[in-house]
């Protein structure tokens, strides 16, 4: 009898002690249990993963979680508008914020993003005919079959909002402009932009589409990159080039620039018949840096200051 009981308990002991560890193994710090699973092939990615940083970088987003910071009524308002905060991301004061609607020229954020991402400032890029094709705004003097340094295509992008320009540049960097834009609506589905697509690399057309949520994205982005933050800093500029003279001379119309608003970093402005007047405006006061958005607005130059001087306000008392 001694005997079973001793070779009973050599057995029931060393099953107890796994039975227990298996039990503690399933236990949190918090002191909850997790219930056993088991998994069948890969686990499930989360319903928002995040980009691995190693294979590229964070996308800053733009949250409209909080109320607004102010109220300010506005005359004749735009059809949708943003006020954020730059560095964190958040909405300050908000317009129909994911209505999407024609964006114009402002789709030449997201042609500037992909060409500093793919190129260097002083690569050549050849003037195709495909660039002289081209009806809007235009830098209007690109010298057809010559050779154009990168960078003063990028300074006519964004300073004089030239169509020539972005038709250049995309071809330049895709091989034709339809295959720059379809490279432009994969990058915006990667960067979650879901109010944005495009139909050009310039924004002529009414397919180019977004939201002001979409483009404080953008506007975010853009910033971090030095190579848009030092061209869309200046109101004119000019350039060696390859035509009669030797200089290009270019005279953008930012309204906060052409106002003289303190602390103007740039960024874009755009206009078509069904956009209206729209325009990203980026300002930086006390060690602030805030960005407005304004979609389809009667008068970007009255509208834009109001709401920047109204958030740097807030900022000031809270």
């Amino acid at each position: 009898m001694t005997r079973r009981l001793t070779f009973g308990l050599l057995v029931l002991v060393p099953l107890a002690a796994v039975a227990i560890a298996v039990y503690a193994s399933f236990i949190r710090d918090d002191g909850y249990t997790q219930p056993l699973v088991r998994v069948v092939g890969p686990a499930p990615e989360p319903a928002h993963a995040a980009v691995p940083s190693s294979s590229a970088p964070s996308v800053p987003g733009v949250s409209l979680a909080a109320v607004d910071a102010f109220y300010l009524r506005l005359n004749k308002p735009p059809r949708a508008g943003l006020v954020f905060d730059l560095d964190s991301g958040s909405a300050l004061w908000r317009l129909h914020p994911e209505r999407t609607v024609p964006i114009a020229s402002l789709t030449k954020i997201m042609t500037a993003l992909l060409v500093v991402e793919r190129t260097r400032p002083n690569e050549p890029v050849r003037i195709t005919p495909a660039a002289l094709r081209y009806s809007g705004s235009g830098v209007g003097v690109l010298p057809k079959g010559r050779r154009v340094r990168l960078e003063t295509l990028l300074n006519g992008l964004l300073i004089v909002s030239g169509n020539d320009a972005a038709i250049a540049l995309a071809v330049h960097v895709a091989g034709s402009e339809p295959r720059f834009v379809r490279e432009m609506n994969e990058q915006a589905r990667e960067w979650g932009l879901d109010c944005t697509h495009f139909a050009s690399s310039h924004g002529l057309e009414d397919g180019n589409r977004s939201c002001a949520r979409d483009l404080a994205v953008l506007t975010r982005l853009a910033m971090q990159r030095p190579r848009i933050r030092r061209i869309v800093r200046r109101e004119q500029a000019d350039f060696r080039f390859p035509i009669k003279g030797h200089r290009l001379w270019l005279s953008g119309h930012n309204p906060l620039q052409r106002l003289g608003y303190a602390g103007t970093l740039g960024l874009k402005t755009g206009y078509t018949d069904a956009a209206g007047r729209c325009f990203v405006g980026v300002a930086r006061r006390g060690g602030r840096t805030l960005g407005v958005v304004l979609l389809n607005s009667k008068d970007p130059a009255k509208h834009a200051p109001k709401l920047l001087d109204a958030a740097f306000a807030t900022e000031l008392v809270g």
